[in-house]
């Protein structure tokens, strides 16, 4: 066997050997062995990989800097589609209603309140974003969560990028925060009921989510009491709460696994109580009821005798387990319920079926059920139940591909429905100027493939058009048909923008998801690149001005099909892309790796997993071919997919690629998987995307 020959730095390949097979991997030195010290200060990044990565920026800014122009253009025409001094809507609870607002030119967001039922005036700002950011060249919220008695708020920051959030507590008499600090949380809590006890997460030395703390306000960090500690480094620890407020839920899992534990509220001092112990592929959420036929009960959604797209059950709290588990809403293949709530009188969930979501009131009382219906084609929705228990009403949100996102409360026993909020677009936006279109493009292997499709009404359909496809197809993930303004700027300019529904998600059921994992993964690339054929051929789009565009595991996706198909597309787009996924899933250190063999398959110990992986993984399957231009996205502080594998994609891609098709690297060197925190410094991130789009596909204006 011949070795590649060292790299340009000087170092040589990395050479292993698993299940009899040898890797080679020329790259390996991009890998920092200090790479946890980096997540949390990004100056101790070994000096010949920054160069590396300072080199690869330098050339990324020298190719981009004939569409400056461009990217200013695009930057102004997303940004006037943004109303900037825009509020959510305010959530009562009890005495005061909160919500989100952003001023003016400001980046970041203002969480507030005021009392209830005050439309103006009386407003108090919790926590200014713009006012906390100044001087940071990062920042981002985690939670930000109220006290049930209203006097304080538990709230999280990060300021570099690597999900290392800083846990505070604001007394909101003063609004000052008080001594008590937590740092390295996953920027998560729960309050206890007395307002005086708080609940975190904090993480491993991996950054795995694994251990829940209670801390006592007013006391020191260092004495906070150990609630729970996962043992098993592939389960990741949550914290949520019943929408009684009773309970919380400590949630543990990986992608098919699940177990829940609660915590009394009400009685700090009570140690957790398990539900049902894990079992392998049994997957279960809690909701509490105090009263359903006279027995307080736990409402279960979950995957139980064989319900793969999940059912609801009922059990006494008192015995929670499995077996006391019996049937409320039954299972219905292809009829994917994804979430679920208790109120006093209903219980509520949000489905999906035929590729479309609805929501379903059940009547606790009665049993009756009604859906709440919607006319497009094809749109988004999401529930939002709010604050509060003794109630009828709820609030959802709604958008298309067409149709700016709009906030209805709506009333679960009158079915009345009323308007609360439609996005405003400052610059204008007309509906009717554009289409909204779902089709289905056939797989070769029989299966159908939705397509949710947007381009301007005056759009030719003559096969000339450019078409920008997205993908992601992973983790049981659906992509929504949703209201995007950014995106209008390429089908203003005779763009088709699509996104490819692939197996891997859950768009048609649990089975779209289970067929596009683990071994049977490929068919998330097929499925693409089926997909994208199928528009060409018929006549939707230019077969030859296709650009795909995907991120983390959708760029996977996207390194999969440029090595399966580099001819099919004249661009792609790779977002923080999981590249490298075979060293990847044979480093059991990394933050996801253990919790991902379930999606992926465990290389490590099973030599079909090996296999498959390394048939697939895109920086091993990198060829002396002529590739598509390609534009990687990375973040320095990124702990989910790390900066290394595109970087180290994109080396191998100049070393092997037989063309001289644009090829650039940018790392953000101040920001982690999300890229910038900022909402207008977000604007610049897309219009660099986008005008990389232009300039490959080739579409009309400026």
């Amino acid at each position: 066997m011949t070795l590649p020959p060292d790299n340009p730095s000087g170092h040589a390949p990395l050479v292993r050997s698993f299940h009899g097979e040898t890797l080679v991997d020329p790259y390996a030195w991009l890998r920092a062995e200090n790479w946890r010290e980096v997540m949390h200060d990004p100056s101790v990044l070994p000096a010949d990989i920054r160069a590396f990565l300072e080199k690869e920026n330098t050339d990324a800014e020298t190719w981009f800097a004939p569409h400056l122009e461009r990217r200013r253009t695009l930057v102004r025409e997303m940004r006037g589609r943004i109303k900037e001094d825009d509020s959510s809507v305010p959530a009562p609870d009890g005495p005061f209603a909160y919500y989100v607002r952003f001023r003016e030119g400001g980046q970041h967001p203002l969480h507030c309140r005021r009392p209830t039922g005050a439309e103006t005036g009386a407003e108090q700002v919790l926590l200014d974003g713009d006012v906390l950011a100044e001087g940071t060249a990062y920042f981002h919220f985690g939670d930000a969560r109220h006290s049930p008695d209203h006097a304080r708020l538990a709230w999280a920051v990060d300021d570099n990028g690597s999900e290392y959030y800083t846990l505070k507590v604001r007394d909101l008499s003063t609004g000052s925060d008080l001594p008590d600090v937590i740092e390295e949380t996953t920027g998560s809590a729960i309050w206890a009921a007395d307002g005086r006890h708080l609940y975190y997460v904090r993480q491993d030395a991996e950054h795995r989510p694994s251990f829940v703390y209670r801390h006592e306000i007013g006391t020191d960090p260092a004495r906070d009491v150990l609630v729970y500690e996962e043992p098993d480094k592939g389960f990741f620890v949550s914290l949520g709460e019943t929408q009684s407020g009773r309970f919380g839920l400590i949630e543990c899992g990986d992608h098919e696994t699940s177990e829940v534990w609660l915590l009394d509220l009400r009685d700090p001092a009570t140690p957790p109580s398990l539900i049902e112990p894990r079992s392998t592929g049994l997957r279960y959420g809690i909701e509490h009821h105090p009263d359903i036929d006279g027995v307080e009960s736990l409402v279960i959604m979950t995957n139980a005798d064989g319900a793969e797209d999940f059912k609801i059950m009922l059990a006494p709290l008192a015995t929670p387990g499995r077996t006391a588990w019996r049937d409320l809403v039954a299972h219905r293949p292809g009829r994917l319920l994804l979430s679920s709530a208790a109120l006093r009188g209903h219980l509520v969930r949000l489905e999906r079926e035929d590729g479309l979501p609805r929501i379903v009131s059940h009547e606790i009382a009665s049993g009756e059920e009604h859906a709440i219906a919607f006319a497009e084609e094809a749109y988004a929705l999401g529930l939002d139940v709010g604050y509060g228990f003794d109630k009828t009403g709820i609030r959802f949100t709604y958008s298309s591909m067409t149709t700016p996102g709009e906030v209805w409360d709506y009333d679960l026993a009158s079915r009345d429905r009323a308007l609360l909020k439609r996005q405003e677009v400052p610059s204008g936006h007309d509906p009717a100027r554009y289409v909204t279109r779902r089709l289905m493009a056939p797989a070769a292997d029989g299966e159908m493939v939705p397509v949710s499709l947007i381009f301007a009404k005056d759009t030719p359909l003559d096969g000339t058009a450019p078409c920008l496809l997205y993908g992601y197809g992973a983790y049981g993930m659906a992509m929504p048909a949703s209201f995007s303004t950014a995106r209008l700027s390429l089908v203003d300019r005779g763009f088709v923008y699509a996104i490819a529904h692939i197996r891997g998600g859950t768009e048609k059921g649990w089975r779209w998801y289970r067929n596009g994992k683990l071994a049977e993964k490929v068919n998330s690339f097929t499925d693409f690149i089926d997909v994208a054929e199928h528009l060409a051929e018929q006549g939707i789009v230019a077969p030859n001005r296709i650009v795909a565009h995907g991120g983390s595991a959708g760029g996977m996706l996207m390194g999969a099909v440029a090595n399966m198909r580099p001819d099919l597309f004249a661009g792609i787009v790779a977002e923080v892309p999981f590249v490298d996924v075979l060293n990847t899933m044979l480093d059991d250190t990394l933050p996801l790796t253990p919790p991902e063999w379930p999606e992926w398959g465990n290389p490590i110990t099973d030599p079909a997993a090996f296999r498959w992986i390394r048939g697939y993984s895109p920086y091993d399957n990198v060829e002396k071919t002529a590739y598509p231009a390609i534009l990687a996205l990375a973040g320095l502080t990124d702990p989910r997919v790390t900066y290394w594998e595109p970087a180290k994609w994109v080396a191998r891609l100049r070393e092997l690629r037989t063309n001289d098709a644009p090829l650039v690297l940018r790392t953000n060197m101040d920001a982690g998987h999300g890229g910038a925190a900022g909402r207008f410094d977000r604007l610049e991130e897309t219009a660099l995307v986008y005008a990389f789009a232009l300039a490959i596909a080739g579409a009309a204006g400026g």
